[in-house]
């Protein structure tokens, strides 16, 4: 496809329509505004048009307010997610430790530390793509990013002391992952997408660990799907934590909410 040369709103509009894209006149403005240049402008149409995520192309996603940067080969924060920092904010508004896990960009660990003001705010994931990104988007609310397995990537002093534990685990079925949109197929890691089998394999592991690191009520929040949801409320249950789940209608979010016992911390 020969290059395009946008040079007016009107034309951005017009490729970006004729790409398919539903929103076009909302994405023209977000391109415009983020383009320093006409030719930077003309370059980043041309990349929307081929199928790159508007996140990528403008280089940061709209969460809760917050600007949060991305970069290719890394999970985009969904808007459904600020579900789950709403629950967490509203079980733990005193919260002092923070801990994202799974945390992709780092939106969900930005976006409490944001509304809580000076937590310890601690980020970890797997992909060294997703902690490097992290890493500029907790530098503002002085949060530490650790990449590796889960619980084995925190460090050792956070056990029994976190309040808040946000994990935004994959919960896509393996079958079902080929199912997914493009832009979400091509463009994000796997190891953010796949849940295995059922889309529980990782949810699993994280409520079976969670009661070591969190404080006495202390809370764990993780999103799922309505259809899993039974499995998922089986498994923090099984995992000792005080256990509910909530769904909200505007944004089709499920989130799965276990707490701590008062006075029980499990090493």
């Amino acid at each position: 496809m020969p290059p395009l040369s946008p040079v007016s709103p009107a034309s951005v509009v017009a490729a970006l329509r004729a790409a398919g894209c539903v929103f076009a006149e909302d994405e023209a403005r977000l391109i415009l505004s983020a383009a320093r240049t006409p030719d930077e402008a003309a370059a980043m149409v041309d990349r929307r048009v081929e199928g790159l995520p508007l996140e990528l192309v403008v280089g940061h996603a709209e969460f809760r307010g917050l600007r949060i940067a991305v970069e290719p080969g890394v999970f985009v924060p969904r808007r459904r997610t600020e579900f789950l920092v709403d629950q967490a904010l509203a079980h733990a508004p005193d919260a002092s430790v923070v801990v994202d896990l799974c945390c992709g960009s780092g939106a969900v660990g930005a976006a409490l530390a944001a509304a809580l003001g000076g937590v310890e705010l601690h980020a970890a994931d797997i992909d060294p793509a997703a902690t490097r990104c992290a890493r500029r988007n907790v530098a503002a609310f002085g949060g530490h990013v650790h990449t590796g397995d889960l619980f084995a990537a925190l460090p050792g002093e956070l056990r029994g002391r976190v309040d808040i534990l946000a994990a935004n685990v994959p919960y896509v079925p393996s079958g079902e992952v080929g199912l997914l949109p493009a832009e979400a197929r091509e463009y994000e890691p796997l190891v953010a997408l796949d849940g295995g089998a059922d889309g529980l394999d990782i949810l699993r592991e994280v409520t079976a660990g969670a009661l070591g690191w969190l404080a006495p009520r202390g809370c764990l929040l993780v999103e799922t799907s309505e259809r899993q949801l039974p499995s998922a409320v089986e498994a923090f249950e099984s995992a000792g934590l005080d256990t509910r789940s909530v769904y909200s209608e505007e944004l089709y979010a499920n989130v799965v909410i276990g707490v701590a016992p008062a006075g029980s911390v499990r090493s």
